[in-house]
């Protein structure tokens, strides 16, 4: 859920990027970081171990400007993919916006995507969200790979319910701003639907 404080006119909206471990999550939230405007985002805060996987969470609030007299702030948060970190991913889903699940391309990690969404239905559910209500993208990611799965095979995995896409090459940037700029669209119009019910 959305944090709106009326004394500072600010509304302060949780983004979650999801998936396995190593499809591009942390870089999708890095590009966005490096090609942001001076000002419009904070400060990168990103917990990794010596494999480069994040531990954590990667946070950076990203400012959009103002919806009906109130300052828009995003933030963006990255959740690890290995199965071993539940605890850290129903923390870090809780308050949430808006989910960006990034899926990786290689047909070798078939199983851990869908090993990934599994574990985070799970968790939305623990924390009683209903997936056919919450804002959600899905990205799928390396689409430069010379084996990269059918599209189709991905949304017919993955997709069923027809909820907006990307393909992406995060490393490049290729889809990450097209990513962020739709499921802030999302977030923005499910918050002012809240608004005004």
């Amino acid at each position: 859920m959305s944090f709106v404080n009326p004394v500072s006119k600010e509304v302060n909206c949780k983004i979650v990027y999801v998936g396995t471990g190593l499809g591009g999550k942390t870089t999708n939230v890095q590009y966005i970081y490096e090609n942001t405007q001076t000002g419009k985002a904070g400060k990168l805060v990103s917990l990794s171990t010596e494999n480069e996987r994040t531990l954590f969470f990667d946070f950076l609030p990203l400012s959009v400007g103002e919806v009906r007299g109130y300052k828009t702030r995003f933030h963006l948060y990255t959740i690890p993919g290995q199965t071993f970190y539940e605890a850290s991913r129903d923390f870090i889903l809780k308050g949430v916006d808006g989910v960006v699940f990034v899926v990786d391309s290689a047909p070798e990690r078939m199983d851990a995507n869908l090993e990934a969404f599994e574990n985070f239905q799970k968790a939305l559910e623990r924390q009683g969200y209903d997936l056919a209500r919450i804002p959600l993208v899905f990205q799928y990611n390396k689409r430069d790979l010379e084996q990269a799965m059918p599209l189709k095979d991905l949304e017919a995995t993955f997709n069923p319910g027809k909820r907006p896409y990307f393909e992406a090459t995060a490393h490049t940037g290729k889809g990450v701003m097209e990513t962020l700029e739709m499921i802030s669209q999302m977030v923005i119009d499910a918050l002012r639907g809240r608004k005004e019910s």
